[in-house]
């Protein structure tokens, strides 16, 4: 009996655990909320709404605080809610691995979280002026949420140096010399617009200068009536890309440049403290709202190698608005726009995920997943409207611990449009020295430099920038004929698993050379390229400059303006393979560079390129070809189909795809996915692509 009694109470004891497990499972995570009409007072234990971001982040770092498990949201009702200082999650008051922070929109609600000032400007005359705090640090101001034009020098166009002269300072260690001034010789028309300004005002002009990849922001510091040249200090020029005669700029910063619709400054002296717009004249409505930046940053997740910071979730949210402050010291030229900052940065991290946000009006680059970030990803996102680039992944320099290495980043049915507005060397999406990363079913558009870069190493040294994949993305209207040497994809170093299929690229024109759709550039290796259609591009739908044993197959080359393909450097072992792809032009050149020296595998592709009459292949016929480099022995010229240049539809010639072993794929399979109103917002607008266009067809000649 008492063993009875016993094991019933054991039992009652079992049922109370499992039924007090189940029901704490069963409990809802704790809730803040945030609403515009809420009220910070609150002391956190009434179920009543904070007013702010910083009140309810307070909140958040109190519970994790107190918890070792759990999760906790934060739920934003609708509204705009204004910040001057980034939402921050540091090693002070980490997310640990067992804790998850979610911050989302309301049901049917679309916050947003602003790091402007929004100043009503209703009724006022032109031009309206704004005072602003120290408004010299202002690197752009939006005019009823649109971005408007720092007032500048030449309105349209850009002026030429006549020549430019370096003097070294300081040579350093490094290939650029670590200081150095140089003198500018400036085209009389660009030289008398500065000659009435004092020496304080002529060193608040700043000169933009493009040349080749590259874009340089500096200050003046002097000039020379005699000779006509102004003076800038700074880092050296790269022996390798340097400004020079005939390299194009122009000038901004300076009252005198206000003159036309649409134009911006900053007012800067004891007098005024503000700024000064000239609203645009095809508004039938007057300018309601002007926003001023005042943060850098809206999201800042900053762990160590000791300690991560883990399951922070954003969804349903919109970030808008960042300034970015140039140095004194303005911006050096860098590839990819390397040097600059993001909104949204992320350091020693696991399981950080956007879900259907927008990211828009930043000075900077979009996001930035740095250093030792892992297993975090973006989903249906809207990223447009950009300072510089989209999405970063990894650093420019190798990190000597496996902790400080980031990867196993997605990012998957995203909308990143419209970049590079103050650095147009900037890149879509940017992955440096990251492996093992997903680019998947994107729209990548509206960038001045590269739609999609892979790899930070030059040459055939150990590079951890393997196994990415770029997937199914719809990438287009990429160079604007503004920098060269760019591409839809490109790519650098060993790259062993990079997998670059499946997408559609058109649209890439550079300013001079290299507007090519896929790029394998310095020691690209191991990389393989198929399914992708890749048509409208000013210097070929494929360029191999060096690397080994890449594999193009099974793609579609259309309708290059200069060269269809080109390969660049002769190198002793196998380059690459080109096999069972489809190739169609109209003009240019079949072939560009010493095809028939370079180490490679060509066979089993189709040709449709005619030239009065004759097929070119390096002057040669098809059959000449075949005989003198035992090239394209089982290759043949025959139309492969037909594309639509105005919307891409492609018609397979089915023979033709049997006789070169050509496996059919679906090019409508790239890009966005989901509902049609988050596919239509994926296209470009009419007037970006006649303005896109206008700019092509401008320098269509320019060799």
């Amino acid at each position: 009996m008492k063993k009875s009694n016993y094991s019933f109470r054991k039992f009652k004891v079992s049922i109370s655990g499992v039924l007090m497990l189940f029901l704490t499972s069963c409990i809802a995570p704790p809730v803040i909320i945030i609403s515009p009409n809420g009220n910070d007072d609150w002391d956190g234990s009434r179920k009543k709404p904070f007013r702010t971001v910083e009140r309810a982040q307070k909140e958040v770092k109190r519970y994790l605080k107190e918890t070792e498990k759990g999760t906790i949201k934060v739920l934003l009702q609708d509204g705009v809610y204004e910040i001057s200082e980034p939402i921050t999650y540091t090693c002070e008051v980490p997310v640990g691995d067992q804790q998850q922070v979610i911050w989302m929109a309301d049901k049917g609600a679309q916050p947003i979280i602003s790091g402007a000032m929004i100043k009503d400007v209703k009724g006022q005359e032109e031009p309206i002026f704004i005072e602003v705090e120290d408004a010299s640090r202002l690197f752009d101001i939006y005019v009823d949420g649109k971005r408007a034009i720092r007032a500048r020098t030449p309105n349209e166009g850009f002026y030429q140096f006549d020549n430019v002269e370096e003097e070294i300072i300081k040579r350093g260690k490094g290939r650029v010399p670590e200081q150095a001034n140089q003198k500018l010789y400036f085209p009389e028309v660009a030289f008398s617009e500065l000659s009435d300004l004092s020496d304080e005002d002529l060193s608040q002009v700043r000169f933009h200068a493009f040349f080749k990849w590259d874009n340089t922001i500096r200050y003046l510091c002097g000039q020379n009536s005699d000779e006509r040249y102004l003076e800038t200090f700074g880092r050296g020029m790269k022996p390798w890309n340097s400004m020079g005669k005939s390299t194009r700029f122009f000038l901004e910063n300076y009252p005198e440049a206000l003159d036309a619709p649409g134009e911006w400054v900053a007012m800067s002296s004891d007098q005024q403290q503000g700024v000064s717009y000239i609203a645009e004249r095809t508004k039938i409505n007057k300018p309601q709202s002007v926003a001023i930046p005042v943060t850098e940053k809206l999201v800042v997740i900053k762990g160590n190698g000791r300690q991560k910071i883990n399951n922070i979730t954003f969804e349903g949210i919109s970030f808008k608005y960042t300034n970015y402050e140039l140095p004194k010291s303005g911006f050096e030229p860098a590839q990819a726009a390397a040097t600059v900052n993001a909104a949204i940065e992320i350091d020693h991290a696991n399981n950080i995920r956007f879900k259907n946000c927008e990211l828009a009006h930043t000075g900077q680059h979009g996001i930035w997943f740095r250093k030792g970030v892992k297993n975090c990803s973006i989903q249906q996102c809207h990223i447009h409207d950009l300072g510089a680039g989209g999405v970063r992944i990894g650093e420019t320099s190798i990190p000597v611990d496996s902790e400080d290495m980031t990867g196993y980043i997605t990012i998957e049915n995203c909308i990143i449009q419209s970049g590079g507005y103050n650095f147009p060397s900037a890149v879509g999406v940017w992955i440096g020295h990251s492996g093992s990363n997903k680019i998947v079913h994107n729209d990548i558009a509206d960038f001045r430099y590269t739609g999609v870069s892979v790899g930070w190493v030059w040459g055939y040294t150990p590079s951890p920038a393997k196994n990415n994949k770029i997937l199914y993305n719809k990438i287009h209207h990429i160079g604007w004929s503004l920098l060269s040497d760019m591409a839809g994809v490109y790519t650098l170093g060993q790259s062993e698993g990079t997998e670059v299929s499946h997408n559609v690229v058109h649209d890439i024109y550079a300013y001079s050379y290299g507007g090519w759709g896929l790029y394998t550039d310095e020691g690209s290796s191991y990389i393989r390229m198929e399914n992708n259609l890749v048509y409208n591009t000013k210097t070929g739908g494929f360029h191999q400059h060096y690397g080994r044993k890449n594999i193009i197959r099974n793609n579609v080359f259309a309708h290059a303006d200069k060269y269809q393909l080109q390969a660049t450097r002769v190198e002793e072992h196998l380059s690459f393979t080109f096999t069972n792809n489809m190739v169609i032009g109209d003009k240019g050149v079949l072939l560009q560079g010493p095809w028939e020296k370079i180490q490679l595998n060509m066979d089993h592709n189709c040709y449709w390129f005619i030239r009065d009459g004759f097929f070119d292949f390096k002057g040669m016929n098809l059959r000449d070809w075949q005989k003198t480099t035992g090239r394209d022995q089982n290759s043949l010229i025959a139309e492969p189909g037909k594309l639509d240049l105005s919307t891409g539809a492609w018609q397979v010639n089915k023979e033709a795809a049997l006789a070169i072993q050509f496996k059919m794929f679906d090019p409508n399979e790239a890009g966005v996915y989901g509902s049609q109103e988050w596919k239509s917002k994926a296209q470009l607008s009419c007037e970006v692509i006649q303005a896109f266009e206008k700019n092509v067809e401008n320098n269509r000649n320019y060799r």
